[in-house]
């Protein structure tokens, strides 16, 4: 099948995070199957989602393995002028929720499977397919936790992630953090006499805000990196039940975008020091078993791979670019770094247009990228 069909059969498939990704997985693994290609498949612990990793060519090599997540985030809300979860294809662009974030990559790997079978590999490629990608890079762990045990340790990782094929070397950490104020409700006639979660909330939030303007100074930038120093956000906020009560709890999530080298955490224990050392006398002083609690929600490390190494020099080579840069948005790249498998973004499609009403990717962008594996392929069935 050619890229673009495969595209379209994996467009079909409605894989939002907050849902099964089995339909697509199955697809998946019987394709393979039909080229004689075993697959393991890595479960959550409902049974609901499943990583699948496959191997093509030698078992007792490193190889390069090919990531990408089967995920993609909602349409909810969003007005698509053709139908999200079916290809169309106009003035050259082919549009369906995830044709770039990230099913177009998918779809030129599993095209280039039976090139890979002909071409008698004398390195592997690995496919890594996962789930969760979206919410927090949350699927492909126990796949790694997997590949850490063997022996034959995979020596790149290209994530397809859309980077318009341009090899990305960096980008961003993340820490999500959710905060939970426990005050104590009373009749706001009598508010001194209770603690308003609320305002106690806010005050957690401007030192948030402070702790981001501390980052935000010109002695922690990197410029590799837009904007070039780590950020802090809060983004949800949910507290009160009404104006006449003084509000007993309030809870709100915030997130941390981590430089490379920069330890997200310090900024949730910033945080907790202030509630601890701040806040907290002064609330039990009113009421003793108020508290303030930090919970995480999700993380995944940054990416930094030097433009001199092996593994940037080889995808290269792959896409033809060497206009090395970083990006905004993050990947599993960090997850596979850390686990001692270098990594590289490069992927066909934009990030401009992922996550957005009517998502597209070029049928150039898309071809491009089948050229890419075709290299890949040379590459693997002439290395020593």
């Amino acid at each position: 099948m050619t890229s673009r069909a495969l595209l379209e059969k994996l467009i079909g498939f409605a894989t939002v995070s907050r849902d099964s990704n089995l339909e697509l997985i199955e697809f998946v693994r019987t394709y393979l199957a039909g080229y004689g290609v075993e697959s393991e498949l890595f479960y959550n612990n409902a049974r609901t989602k499943a990583n699948l990793f496959a191997t093509i060519g030698p078992r007792n090599r490193g190889g390069i393995v090919l990531s990408g997540h089967t995920d993609v985030v909602p349409v909810d809300g969003q007005a698509w002028t053709v139908d999200a979860f079916r290809l169309t294809e106009k003035d050259g662009r082919l549009y369906g929720r995830g044709t770039a974030d990230m099913k177009g990559f998918l779809a030129s790997v599993l095209a280039a499977v039976p090139r890979f079978i002909e071409r008698d590999l004398k390195l592997p490629v690995h496919l890594a397919f996962s789930y969760d990608e979206e919410v927090g890079c949350l699927g492909v762990r126990p796949m790694l936790a997997e590949l850490e045990k063997r022996a034959h340790r995979p020596v790149l990782c290209v994530i397809g992630e859309p980077t318009a094929l341009k090899p990305v070397l960096g980008h961003k950490g993340k820490l999500a953090m959710r905060c939970q104020v426990k005050g104590a409700a009373c009749h706001s006639a009598y508010a001194p006499y209770g603690v308003n979660a609320i305002q106690y909330a806010a005050r957690l939030i401007n030192r948030l805000d402070e702790i981001g303007e501390q980052l935000a100074q010109p002695e922690h930038h990197d410029t590799r990196f837009d904007p070039p120093y780590s950020t802090v956000q809060t983004g949800v906020i949910k507290g009160g039940r009404a104006l006449n009560i003084v509000p007993a709890e309030c809870e709100f999530d915030f997130e941390v975008r981590a430089l490379p080298g920069f330890d997200a955490n310090r900024v949730a224990d910033e945080l907790q020091t202030y509630a601890n050392a701040e806040l907290l006398p002064k609330m039990r002083a009113v009421k003793p078993d108020t508290d303030i609690r930090l919970e995480p929600l999700s993380a995944y490390p940054g990416l930094a791979t030097s433009p001199e190494s092996e593994a940037a020099r080889l995808v290269a080579m792959l896409s033809g670019s060497t206009d090395f840069g970083t990006v905004a948005f993050g990947s599993e790249g960090g997850l596979f770094n850390r686990a001692g498998i270098p990594s590289v973004v490069c992927g066909p499609g934009s990030m401009d247009q992922g996550h957005k009403p009517d998502e597209f990717v070029t049928v150039e962008q898309l071809r491009d990228c089948d050229t890419m594996m075709m290299r890949l392929a040379d590459h693997l069935s002439a290395s020593a």
